[in-house]
């Protein structure tokens, strides 16, 4: 298309700077110069002017050059816009995982919170049932000794058999423990409530002074001895 719009422009002004020349050569020549001629000549003009038109540097090539710059000016501002859009996602993508770590981190703090929580409750769940069961022994052996009390006030003054009969009373369960250790389960026949005692305790007035597998519990409020034996239980 441009060589085309080129030839036309090289034809036009062929024609307005030749034409005087041939005008003039047909007049001092009219018998010489033919329209053959004429058209040959032409034609020679156009070609030439054609094969040396250069391109480069023309206003033509300067349009092209600016529109391409124009393309690439766009292309690369897209460029651009699609690199900040890759790092703002970049970016979010950093903050959500921090904030997922960060949930995550509070769940495990919260969960710890809780076991930490439940295991002082049953601490202190052991510590108050622990508190009741010194309360409760304290209160038997505060019943013993009293008992013991008018167990040796009786005696004194009546003479007569003792209150606490050992072998009617209550049945030795069983005997636990080794060596200096060893304890003894009684239950009281009346109520069927059970308990522990061991060396030294207080059983309604009446002291353990010593438990064996052999000779059962033996009790005594220092003027008469009983024992409570494995083999005579009921």
């Amino acid at each position: 298309m441009l060589n085309k719009k080129m030839f036309l422009f090289m034809f036009a002004f062929s024609m307005l700077v030749g034409a005087p020349m041939y005008s003039y050569a047909a007049d001092v020549q009219t018998d010489v110069v033919t329209e053959e001629d004429i058209a040959t000549e032409m034609d020679t003009v156009s070609a030439d002017a054609v094969s040396a038109y250069n391109v480069e540097g023309s206003l033509f090539q300067q349009i092209v050059d600016l529109e391409q710059e124009k393309v690439l000016m766009e292309l690369e501002k897209e460029r651009a816009q699609l690199n900040l859009e890759l790092d703002r996602l970049a970016a979010e993508k950093i903050k959500l995982h921090m904030e997922i770590e960060e949930l995550s981190g509070r769940a495990e703090q919260q969960q710890k919170e809780l076991e930490n929580a439940q295991a002082k409750l049953e601490a202190e769940a052991a510590r108050l049932e622990r508190e009741k069961e010194a309360l409760e022994a304290q209160t038997e052996e505060l019943a013993s000794r009293a008992a013991y009390s008018a167990n040796n006030s009786y005696s004194s003054g009546e003479g007569e058999q003792p209150a606490v009969n050992f072998d009617k009373q209550y049945r030795l369960v069983n005997v636990i423990g080794v060596g200096s250790q060893l304890q003894a389960k009684i239950e009281n026949l009346s109520t069927g409530q059970s308990k522990i005692i061991g060396v030294g305790k207080i059983v309604d007035g009446y002291i353990v002074q010593s438990i064996s597998l052999d000779d059962g519990v033996v009790f005594s409020n220092g003027e008469e001895t009983q024992t409570l034996n494995i083999s005579i239980n009921k």
